[in-house]
């Protein structure tokens, strides 16, 4: 595959999991629904859309298929190290839907281990102070392909 624009990680990242049936899958198992009919039902994504989806996850080392059934053979769908890295992607992306996209009280909420309601907030690991943008600058590009 030819790659054009900027080499980023984003845009690999996107590759994986930048389709919007490929997340909401992820959000229902990050909920704890393991099952397929459940994610189906609780997505509306069509069958043979999710299986496509829940098998790219897969083969990308995002999911990890697991039989619960032999007879018939029936699979559940767990996150792996990489699946479960990205849950607080996920958060973020609710956090930012629920303020400049959903109209009224945000649909779905945590509760942290602190008791609150969890607010997530990227910080910087070293300092705890928040990384926005008045406080980033990058120190190294990818480079730009033609």
């Amino acid at each position: 595959m030819v790659r054009r624009g900027r080499e980023c990680s984003v845009a690999e990242a996107l590759e994986v999991v930048g389709e919007r049936w490929s997340l909401l899958a992820l959000r229902e198992i990050m909920l704890g629904e393991r099952r397929f009919n459940q994610i189906a039902e609780n997505t509306g994504a069509s069958r043979d859309i999710l299986a496509a989806r829940l098998r790219k996850l897969v083969d990308a080392g995002v999911l990890e298929k697991v039989q619960y059934d032999a007879h018939p053979p029936r699979h559940e769908y767990h996150p792996t190290e990489a699946g479960r890295a990205l849950q607080p992607i996920l958060l973020g992306l609710m956090a930012w839907g629920d303020k400049y996209v959903h109209q009224g009280e945000p649909p779905t909420l945590w509760r942290h281990a602190c008791g609150e309601v969890l607010e997530p907030a990227t910080v910087c690991a070293h300092c705890g102070e928040p990384a926005n943008a008045p406080s980033l600058r990058p120190i190294r590009l990818g480079a730009v392909h033609a």
